[in-house]
């Protein structure tokens, strides 16, 4: 019997970022998911904080090189890859000198939020699912961590969703308290238009922000995961609203238990 295949797309991982609730996550998350039997590839930003060397990060050259036009602009796509010995699980970065190739995550020096933030996660999410396409990898399920991933499930359903690879994946989007209250690049709205997906299925980014982001990521999910003891109160009542299948926020260690149970109920219900 083939092993289910689960796709991590998260924004943030432990030790390669500090940590925190997300990171903690999605290190661990996946380990144990592989453990019990089922296949496992799993992605993030490679951003400038993230120390090359001491993380043993090194380019795999076979998936890098492929260039992604963003409003008109080519950047080009580097894939680099890292190994948690311990967990026997690697873990692959995006990466691209204009995006991430600074020494602040999502704000400058001066506390402002990097106007390019839109596109930071337009690239980081067709850089995703360009690679998996290179692997030749079929996900059953798109897992997706944090704001700047909330833009994959959106690309799985109207774009990928053509290709044999994705056309039958499932997406679940977990929800956490990493609200931002600036305003993404207005443009954003325009610029997912040229990638090919319909003004209709855009409407929530008239106003670019976190919330219409976030609401946009529900849409296009088969399944929501209440990740944080305290999320967006907009958020949670769209969530109900949505009537999509939702994990509450679970507690203490048993959480992956219960993870890999509502994966069972999205893939088969």
């Amino acid at each position: 019997m083939e092993k289910t295949k689960i796709l991590f797309v998260t924004q943030d991982i432990t030790p390669f970022m500090k940590d925190s609730p997300m990171g903690l996550i999605s290190r661990h998350l996946p380990q144990i998911i592989q453990e019990k039997g089922r296949e496992i590839r799993t992605f993030m930003p490679r951003f400038g904080s993230i120390n090359e060397r001491r993380n043993q990060l090194h380019e795999v050259i076979r998936l890098s090189g492929m260039n992604l036009i963003i409003d008109d602009t080519d950047h080009s796509l580097i894939i680099k890859v890292a190994s948690i010995q311990q967990a026997r699980m690697q873990i692959y970065f995006i990466d691209n000198e204009d995006y991430f190739h600074r020494k602040y995550v999502y704000r400058d020096k001066n506390n402002v939020f990097f106007d390019d933030n839109d596109e930071r996660a337009i690239f980081f999410a067709r850089g995703v699912l360009e690679t998996v396409k290179k692997l030749g990898w079929s996900p059953d399920i798109v897992h997706c961590h944090g704001w700047m991933s909330a833009l994959t499930p959106l690309y799985v359903k109207k774009v990928y969703y053509e290709n044999p690879l994705f056309s039958a994946s499932k997406v679940i989007m977990s929800i956490y308290d990493d609200d931002f209250t600036e305003p993404l690049n207005k443009n954003l709205q325009l610029k997912l238009k040229h990638e090919g997906i319909a003004l209709k299925d855009l409407k929530h980014f008239k106003k670019p922000d976190f919330i219409n982001l976030m609401k946009s990521s529900i849409d296009m999910s088969n399944g929501i995961i209440i990740a944080s003891p305290e999320i967006n109160p907009i958020l949670a009542e769209y969530i109900i609203q949505s009537g999509k299948p939702t994990l509450p926020f679970q507690d203490g260690d048993n959480y992956i238990n219960v993870y890999n149970e509502f994966y069972e109920k999205i893939l088969h219900g």
